[in-house]
């Protein structure tokens, strides 16, 4: 991926540009104009690809000229990083170090003039005009709005017939347990009508459990099993056997009256294995189920009850899901009618399709002549629905900005149905440098724009939302990420590697690793011959990989010198041997039980580090390490910084996760833009230096706070805290008095408080004057709560609300059912009261004509 290449050498230019770089080789003024120079020329080769857009008949010349920039870049930052390499590990003053320095600059000169020769190239063909190039239109390259997506809404346009269908079987008297199968091709819709069905709340009111479980193609029976019994318990049970398990679920579901959907099913095998686990108790509980496969449809289905066909889109309502995704509930233009339904036209029904085709056209100018390009694009493609489909999902592919293509392919290299986590994935676009940087804008925001951006193109969906509304998983539909896996590949962007891979992987840029592989890497001895070029190495899963015998095959990853991203948290084998030879580290993620082996990774942008040893620390080189941006280290210490040096790191540190300790009480207070902050272990007699340092955090947005408090030493805010821009708030075994939740009602922007033992008392009483202005999220676990009032005016703009193991509580005020934004309440194995005083806020809500008010309840 050329643009993506360029970023990345970029960045490593730019670091060496630095005053203070470590990198550099000190004396040398000719290093530094050659590398300016360099780094001009790379600018305006990533400029030429920003203003770079094309017409079908260009895509493959494009993608021609586009390969060749990213192998001569992708060769050029292999030797520049290689030449650093050595320098990194010599010291200074050395001799070898001065001939490593000279060399380094004979290669950057010799890569110079290489990058010039191919601008020229670039340049040629640009004013030749031999491919179309143009500016794409400003709404197609601006960054998008901050509007949450509508991805995730379930439009069941044209799906009327298809929902009564389900519901009827739903409704139906028959007692026994019976499985409804939908059944259908990819992007058909059968996910989207069966989560209209699951997430509807007169539904969802007549069952006492709810499970949604995705099987997908590649399925892991033991990974099946934990998301089941995690769907209907909400515990992970991570230590049970697999017969253990499915004990757990048929306990659990045991006489009370069940609703699971399995979504994306593929096999007879997968199905009677999940069967045997769901009791018949005849009490109406019911199962569907998602295929793409009849013969599975037929095996699963209950006699009385055959598969449900999804049957393509008519025209008409081809054309209303279009009109709804793009205009809501404006008219189309009619100018644009007549070639928009021509669009349509040409994905054949399939709704998918429609989605896809809306997200591209809904991010360009909305014009004639645009959507005619899209029309006659189209127009080239013949074939079934499913080939039309894909030729739609490569086009959309290929209409994208430059910034946003290596972002797409990499999160269609996870696993299939995964739901990725956001936060990590925002943090490997950053180490991966696909991320451009933006005055004043942190890189997170912009990558956060990014993931919206592709949202509201509708090729990425949104899997859960955080309380404050944020992305918080998302996911990539099956079709959208075959077409990712190509072309992936063939651009070098990313490999995605399984059980049976044969392929070395030294040519491939990044790989991402799923399952076990042990003697994937014992028996390619390659691994150890010729150079390896890989920058990226990520282990997925859970418990998938085992480090056992006399050949430790992890210390073969030392071989892969230029890697800059390595995430092996999964594979829990110590690195600290490893670590020192894998200078160009960026990102690095796993147990490492000698943190001192990190003092010369200079590069280090995130530190995800834990050890089986106490009393380890960082090296002092951290506060060296300019780069740094997060640090999660919660069970190693934080080193005393040098004496009479202003620490370099401090002003980027935007996320920060350690244990509390005097040193780190003494240094809290010095990084001013410290964004989230979660810290353990605070004891009572460091309660009042911690709350002097929050004082000074004004930019903090998120706070976790996990004390060791008890009942006989429990906490006090008995100062207001200055937090403005606070917006998460968590608190876990402080027991606060229930009067210090005054103080907390004074952060004005704060949005989602979880309070697990943060307050202890039995009476909680909040008076008229005790406002939360923005909270929409509030979630209360563990106490001895017992009497609760408060009024709707306390919580005005509260949505949620989260009550879990509150055994004495009497009921939930009434007056809280009167809050006009409230959307649902989830009760969590509290006194039953609690659970009848929720039915009536339900009752309330609806008399005031809130019929999607929610209230899930979860019993143990």
């Amino acid at each position: 991926m050329a643009y993506a290449a360029l970023s990345s050498l970029m960045h490593t230019l730019q670091q060496l540009l630095q005053s203070k770089s470590p990198l550099i080789c000190t004396g040398d003024t000719s290093i530094q104009q050659h590398v300016e120079s360099l780094y001009q020329d790379l600018c305006d080769l990533q400029v030429f690809l920003e203003n770079t857009t094309m017409e079908v008949k260009d895509i493959e010349d494009v993608k021609v000229l586009e390969k060749r920039i990213k192998d001569v870049v992708y060769k050029a930052e292999d030797r520049i990083d290689s030449s650093l390499g050595s320098i990194i590990l010599l010291d200074n003053g050395d001799d070898d170090r001065v001939r490593a320095c000279k060399a380094f600059n004979e290669e950057l000169q010799q890569v110079e003039k290489e990058v010039c020769f191919l601008k020229k190239e670039v340049m040629v063909i640009k004013f030749n005009k031999h491919i179309g190039f143009s500016k794409l239109p400003e709404s197609a390259t601006s960054f998008p709005s901050s509007r949450q997506s509508t991805t995730e809404e379930k439009t069941v346009v044209g799906m009327k017939d298809d929902l009564n269908t389900i519901l009827n079987c739903i409704n139906a008297q028959t007692k026994e347990l019976i499985a409804i199968s939908v059944v259908g091709m990819g992007g058909i819709g059968k996910t989207t009508l069966a989560r209209k069905v699951f997430d509807d709340s007169m539904i969802r009111s007549q069952f006492d459990k709810h499970a949604w479980v995705t099987i997908s193609e590649d399925y892991n029976k033991r990974q099946m099993l934990l998301d089941v019994v995690s769907s209907i318990t909400g515990i992970n049970q991570e230590i049970m056997s697999n017969d253990k398990l499915m004990e757990t679920v048929y306990k659990g579901l045991k006489g009370r009256r069940f609703l699971i959907v399995i979504d994306d099913l593929w096999s007879t095998e997968a199905w009677n294995l999940m069967r045997r686990i769901f009791p018949n108790d005849y009490n109406k509980s019911r199962i569907i189920l998602t295929t793409r496969l009849k013969n599975v449809a037929n095996h699963a289905s209950s006699s009385d009850f055959p598969p449900h066909d999804m049957s393509f889109l008519s025209l008409d309502d081809s054309w209303n899901l279009f009109t709804e995704r793009l205009f809501k509930k404006d008219p189309c233009p009619p100018q644009l009618e007549v070639t928009g339904k021509h669009i349509i036209l040409q994905c054949q029904g399939l709704p998918l399709s429609i989605v896809v085709i809306s997200g591209l056209i809904g991010n360009i100018e909305r014009t004639h002549d645009n959507w005619k390009k899209i029309e006659e694009n189209l127009n080239s493609f013949f074939g079934t629905a499913s080939e039309q489909c894909q030729a739609i999902l490569s086009l959309s592919y290929n209409y994208l900005p430059q910034y946003l293509k290596a972002c797409f392919l990499y999160i269609g290299s996870f696993p299939e149905d995964m739901e990725i986590r956001v936060s990590k994935l925002i943090s490997s676009w950053i180490a991966e440098q696909f991320i451009k940087a933006r005055s004043n804008t942190r890189l997170e925001v912009v990558a956060e724009e990014y993931l919206q951006e592709l949202t509201d193109r509708s090729l990425i969906l949104v899997g859960g939302r955080r309380a404050n509304g944020r992305i918080k998983t998302c996911k990539i539909h099956d079709l959208l990420r075959q077409m990712c896996i190509r072309e992936a590949q063939i651009e070098n962007v990313v490999h995605f590697t399984n059980n049976y891979v044969s392929d070395g992987i030294n040519d491939h840029r990044r790989v991402i690793i799923p399952y076990l592989i042990q003697d994937y890497f014992r028996d390619h001895p390659e691994h150890r011959n010729g150079k390896i070029t890989t920058r990226s190495l990520i282990f997925l899963g859970r418990q998938s990989y085992v480090v056992t015998g006399i050949y430790y095959w992890p210390y073969s990853i030392s071989d892969f010198k230029l890697l800059k991203v390595l995430d092996a948290h999964a594979i829990g084998f110590d690195f600290s041997r490893i670590i020192p030879q894998l200078v160009h580290l960026r990102y690095v993620d796993a147990r490492v039980n000698d943190p001192s082996s990190l003092a010369k990774l200079f590069n280090l942008q995130t530190i995800i580090i834990y050890s089986q040893k106490k009393n380890v620390q960082l090296p002092t080189e951290i506060w060296t390490m300019s780069e740094i941006k997060h640090v999660d280290i919660t069970d190693v210490d934080m080193p005393n910084p040098p004496l009479g040096e202003q620490p370099l790191f401090l002003n980027n540190l935007h996320t920060l996760a350690v244990k509390s300790s005097a040193v780190v009480l003494k240094i809290l207070r010095s990084f001013p833009n410290l964004n989230k902050l979660k810290i353990n272990d605070v004891r009572s007699t460091e309660w009042n230096a911690f709350l002097d340092c929050l004082l000074v955090l004004e930019g903090l947005v998120t706070l976790n706070i996990q004390a060791a408090a008890s009942l006989n030493s429990p906490f006090f805010l008995s100062k207001d805290i200055f937090l403005p821009n606070l917006a998460k708030l968590s608190l876990n075994s402080t027991f606060f008095p229930w009067e210090d939740m005054a103080v907390l009602a004074k952060l004005p922007n704060l949005e989602v408080l979880k309070a697990d033992n943060a307050f202890w008392g039995t009476d909680w009483k909040l008076d008229e004057d005790v406002v939360f202005p923005e909270l929409k999220y509030l979630g209360v676990h563990h106490g001895n709560l017992e009497i609760w009032e408060a009024t709707s005016d306390n919580f005005p703009m509260l949505e949620e609300l989260n009550l879990s193991w509150l055994h004495f509580l009497e009921e939930i005020p009434e007056s809280i059912g009167e809050i006009m934004t409230l959307r649902s309440i989830e009760i969590k194995d509290c006194n039953s009261a609690v659970i009848t005083s929720a039915e009536q806020i339900r009752e309330n809500q609806e008399i005031y004509g809130n019929y999607e008010f929610q209230v899930r309840f979860v019993i143990y």
